[in-house]
């Protein structure tokens, strides 16, 4: 089956504390979606890639490929009202043949044993998702503000790229949108099916606070 991979990047920047949009944000020489978009390419070159972005962010974007000479062959897709609606945007792109990973801009560190886990399990089963064991304790927060413990081994972290067969992720994203999609898999299990659970890796993490951005530059600079 032919592979897809869309890379959503509509971060505005507002907890990393910067005007700059975070997937632009220079990492150990380079914005971080450049980093986030080469190393799907080295992983597979012969994959097809979308970037998601906002209309607004578009041109920018295109500066910053001639800046750092990134030449990986990417489409472009225009970002939506919410992540839901961008990536609708993105798979319209798509043919409802083959296996699309949908993944976070602001992720430059998955690793490429788990890119292909997720792949051969969304080929095989549908749909495949990265995840962790929590490793802190967990507490609920009641009605009432107290709260109670929860046991940890019940529940995972969930990563990206997100992996399903095009087909059936499409026919997900027709749903009218709910609040309750907070990720790809949500609309997914909305539409009926069920996604299964790979490991990820730790050094994928979501770069969000200025502290994740010094922890990738070490990670990457090793």
């Amino acid at each position: 089956m032919k592979r897809y991979v869309i890379i959503v990047a509509g971060g505005k920047g507002t907890r990393m504390g910067s005007e700059l949009p975070k997937q632009f944000l220079p990492l150990a020489g380079k914005p971080i979606l450049a980093h986030t978009l080469d190393n799907f390419y080295r992983f597979d070159p012969s994959m097809e890639l979308v970037v998601v972005l906002p209309d607004s962010q578009q041109e920018y974007w295109k500066q910053l490929c001639l800046q750092y000479h990134i030449a990986i062959p990417h489409h472009i897709a225009s970002g939506g009202e919410t992540r839901f609606h961008s990536v609708r945007n993105g798979l319209a792109l798509l043919p409802d043949e083959g296996v699309v990973a949908i993944h976070d801009g602001v992720r430059p560190l998955v690793a490429h044993p788990v890119i292909e886990r997720c792949f051969e399990v969304a080929r095989e089963q549908g749909g495949a998702i990265p995840t962790l064991p929590l490793t802190d304790s967990l507490r609920q927060i009641l009605p009432d503000g107290s709260s109670r413990a929860e046991e940890r081994s019940r529940f995972v972290t969930v990563q990206t790229p997100q992996t399903f067969r095009c087909c059936e992720i499409k026919r997900a994203y027709e749903l009218p949108y709910r609040d309750s999609f907070t990720d790809d898999a949500s609309v997914y299990e909305a539409a009926g099916y069920t996604p299964r659970l790979v490991e990820g890796n730790r050094e994928n993490l979501k770069i969000t606070h200025p502290i994740d951005l010094a922890l990738a530059e070490i990670l990457l600079t090793r």
